[in-house]
């Protein structure tokens, strides 16, 4: 399993509507709600890097209120 945390900035008040709608997505294992730069941080896993960035581009991005987002893949050190 791959993981990454994709922290996401949404339109003034969209952080709540973004994260319920996140939430509901296959492949997504946490969603909070952050103060500072991000609204909204999210852990996300799937089983290959590819299969992590269509989650990512296909799923995550499309979720209306999302300004940008910024994906940060975990690594075991």
């Amino acid at each position: 399993m791959v993981q990454a945390y994709i922290l996401i900035q949404t339109e003034v008040g969209k952080a709540r509507d973004v994260a319920g709608s996140i939430a509901d997505i296959s492949g997504v294992v946490r969603v909070d709600a952050v103060t500072g730069p991000y609204d909204v941080v999210v852990l996300t896993e799937a089983r290959t890097v590819d299969e992590l960035g269509k989650l990512i581009v296909s799923r995550v991005q499309m979720v209306p209120g999302i300004t940008r987002t910024l994906t940060c893949s975990v690594v075991h050190l």
